[in-house]
Formats: C-alpha cells, sequence, structure tokens
C-alpha cells in the first residue's frame, strides 16, 4: 500500500535516452510504494512553476527527473519548505547528482528515493534568486552558452570541455571587485565561480578544500591572470585537480570562503546559474544555510 505521495516532475528533453521507456521504468520501481503525481516540463510551464503548485497541494515529496537545470529549478520552489528533493538524474553532466552521492543511473536513484536518508544541505541565492549549485561568471557562463543542445546530445559532458577550450582562446581578462565583510578587492580574472554545491570532479568551483554542501559557506575559486602562459598552465592544473578530485594548488588560482559577496565586473560579463545563462554582472550571492532536504544513499 502507498504511504507517501510525490510529485515527479519530469523532463522529456533531458538526456539521450528514450523518455518514454525512462519514464515507465521510474513509475514501475516507484509506484508500488510512493503514490506518484506525474508532471511533465513543457516549453511553457516551467518546472519551478510545477514544483511550487506541488508544494501547494502539500504533497509529501518532490522528486525531479532530468539534468541540473530541471533538478535546480525544482529545487527553487523547496528551499525552507521541509519538503524533501528526490533526485533521479537523466541530464548532460549530473553535477548535483554526483556532489551529493546519489547514484545516476535509474534504479539505483529510485532506490535512494524510496529507502534513502533526508539530508539537509545549504540553499544560496544570486541577486535574489535561487541557486543549489553554483554561479559563474566570465570563462564559466561562455562555457555553458557555447555548449549547445547538439553538442551535448553527441558528446555528453565532454561538450562542456570543448566548448571550454574553444572559448579559453577568445577570453580577455577582466578587472573584477569582490566586496565582502565590508572589505573590497580588486583584481583581474577571466573566471569567477562561485559555488554552493559541485562534484570534486568540477574545473572551475574547486574550493579550498573541496566544495561542502552544508557548511554555511560559498566556496570563490578565481582564475586570475598574469599572461597567456600562465593562463594556459593555471587551466591545466585546474584540469587536472579535476580529474584527481583535488585542489589546484596554481599561483593563478585563489581561493576564498565566505557567505555572502557582491562581484563586479569591468566590463559587465556574462553569468550562469545552475548553468543556465542569467544576464549579467554585477552579483550579490549569499548563502542559505541547511535550507533544503534531498534524499540521498544510506551511508
Amino acid at each position: 500500500m502507498s504511504t507517501r505521495s510525490a510529485c515527479l516532475i519530469f523532463n522529456p528533453c533531458s538526456g539521450k535516452g528514450n523518455p518514454e521507456a525512462e519514464l515507465k521504468q521510474i513509475f514501475s520501481l516507484l509506484e508500488p510504494e510512493i503514490k506518484l503525481d506525474i508532471r511533465y516540463t513543457k516549453p511553457d510551464l516551467e518546472p519551478s512553476q510545477l514544483a511550487h503548485e506541488a508544494v501547494a497541494r502539500g504533497v509529501d515529496l518532490v522528486i525531479a527527473s532530468g539534468g541540473d537545470g530541471t533538478v535546480s529549478a525544482v529545487a527553487e520552489a523547496l528551499i525552507t519548505t521541509e519538503i524533501p528533493l528526490g533526485v533521479i538524474p537523466r541530464g548532460t553532466a549530473n553535477a548535483f547528482a554526483v556532489a551529493l552521492g546519489i547514484p545516476t543511473n535509474i534504479p539505483d536513484a529510485c532506490q535512494t528515493i524510496l529507502h534513502g536518508l533526508i539530508r539537509a544541505i545549504d540553499g544560496a541565492t544570486c541577486n535574489g534568486k535561487p541557486c543549489i549549485l553554483l554561479t559563474g561568471v566570465g570563462w564559466e557562463a561562455e562555457t555553458v552558452e557555447q555548449a549547445d543542445r547538439e553538442a551535448k546530445n553527441w558528446f555528453g559532458a565532454m561538450a562542456y570541455l570543448v566548448a571550454g577550450i574553444e572559448k579559453l582562446w577568445d577570453m580577455q581578462s577582466f578587472q573584477v571587485e569582490l566586496e565582502m565583510d565590508g572589505e573590497i578587492s580588486t583584481l583581474r580574472a577571466i573566471a569567477v565561480t562561485i559555488a554552493n554545491a559541485a562534484p570534486p570532479t568540477s574545473v572551475l568551483a574547486q574550493g579550498p578544500g573541496g566544495v561542502i554542501p552544508d557548511d554555511g559557506l560559498l566556496d570563490v575559486t578565481i582564475l586570475s591572470t598574469q599572461t597567456e602562459m600562465s593562463t594556459l598552465g593555471a587551466v591545466s592544473s585546474l584540469m587536472t585537480g579535476a580529474l584527481r578530485g583535488v585542489a589546484s594548488q596554481h599561483n593563478d588560482v585563489l581561493y576564498l570562503r565566505t557567505n555572502r559577496i557582491k562581484v563586479t565586473t569591468n566590463p559587465p560579463q556574462k553569468v550562469t546559474v545552475d548553468g543556465e545563462i542569467r544576464g549579467t554582472t554585477p552579483i550579490e550571492m549569499e548563502c542559505v544555510p541547511l535550507s533544503l532536504n534531498v534524499m540521498v544513499p544510506e551511508i
């Protein structure tokens, strides 16, 4: 007998698989124990709207099935509600799932929803709007914009690496002004990434000792620039660190931790929030500690 009610928000455009077959598989794995209300995302129906409606109906659980964009949009509606978020990753990078140890295959992800634990993690806001993964300024945003849907369908997560290398040659350094704790610092950079949660394999969101999703702090990684050669060396070091799951120690890679930060650039730079382009700088970002409940595997 079903004991919990859940809204499953399903993005049929995510991933490279057969969405019909994947939804049928998810339903067969969850429905015996959870009463599912399935809602499809559409171009004119955002995941966040569907999630807000589910919260208003009083469901016990909201499940996001799609890529990081879908997961982030659903999570927006759940921050501070105490309603748990279940994740069935079907996207390109699935960074949120990887960061929290959530399986990236459908059967194990469903088992996590059925038998996992509820973990409270931090949320964040960027210019007043929710962010659960990271905000990227400069190179990261240019990379996200360059990696189009067709490339992601063909190459998966490698599409971001290819796009990043392509955009690196075009990047010009810009002036950055960072305001934290009432103090202002200025420097030149090609990338500023502010992470709330990120997998250890993230190239531009490594943090001084790994990004911790429940420490009440934002991890800031800055790719500063001196010369073209030093930039190439720093990028190589970041990529090596990502492959090893450890932070780069290059002199042109700077790390900060803070609970609130304002970033201003000259000239204005593109901004990506959780994999979606969201205008240009300036931005203000703030951590919202332990504001999102997520279903994760048992330890």
